[in-house]
């Protein structure tokens, strides 16, 4: 199992930027796709930004250019820079870990971006 905890979140000016962290416990943390969603009020769930294994990434086309997602396999976290912030960017942001040999997928808790105009 993994053990997700996220944290960086917080209240930011629109144009600024927050940085999201997500530690990860357990031993497939380099094994699984690391990613970050969000869902905004009233609204679905959405990808923001994946990373695999390998280090290849993928980016909702909303935040490409502007977002930046990383992983540290030593320290089993995954970092999400996020800049430009703009109100639209407000929701609460949950890292997701997805392990592809077992099909295995878990949650963090959520941790709120608030971006004001």
């Amino acid at each position: 199992q993994v053990g997700l905890v996220e944290s960086g979140g917080g209240l930011v000016q629109a144009g600024g930027s927050l940085r999201l962290s997500c530690a990860a416990s357990g031993n497939i943390f380099s094994f699984s796709t690391m990613g970050w969603y969000r869902q905004a009020p009233g609204k679905q769930r959405e990808l923001v930004a994946n990373i695999n294994r390998s280090g290849s990434t993928n980016y909702a086309d909303s935040v490409k250019g502007r977002f930046t997602i990383s992983r540290d396999n030593a320290k089993n976290t995954v970092y999400l820079e996020m800049n430009s912030l703009k109100p639209e960017d407000t929701g609460v942001y949950y890292c997701n870990a997805f392990y592809p040999v077992s099909s295995y997928n878990a949650w963090g808790q959520g941790t709120q971006v608030s971006v004001s105009s």
